[in-house]
C-alpha cells in the first residue's frame, strides 16, 4: 500500500476542510456532482457525508475536482 504523505498540499487542504467542517463540491469522472462534508481521507479514498448523513466513499482516482461550496 502507498504511504500517505500528509505533507502534500492537497492532503493538507482536504484535512483543513475536515477540521473546519467545510461543505465541499466533488465532480466525478462519471460527471456526477456530489455535495457534502468530508469526514476522513486515506491514500485511496475520501468519505463524504451528504445532507442526509449518508456517507459516500469516493475513490481518489474517480475525482475530477473538489472545491469548497460557496
Amino acid at each position: 500500500m502507498t504511504e500517505f504523505d500528509t505533507g502534500l498540499p492537497h492532503v493538507k487542504q482536504i484535512q483543513k476542510y475536515i477540521v473546519d467542517k467545510q461543505e465541499v463540491e466533488f465532480k466525478l469522472a462519471t460527471d456526477d456532482l456530489l455535495v457534502g462534508k468530508i469526514i476522513w481521507q486515506d491514500p485511496a479514498c475520501i468519505c463524504l457525508v451528504d445532507h442526509y448523513d449518508q456517507p459516500t466513499i469516493i475513490w481518489r482516482h474517480a475525482l475530477v475536482y473538489l472545491k469548497p461550496k460557496a
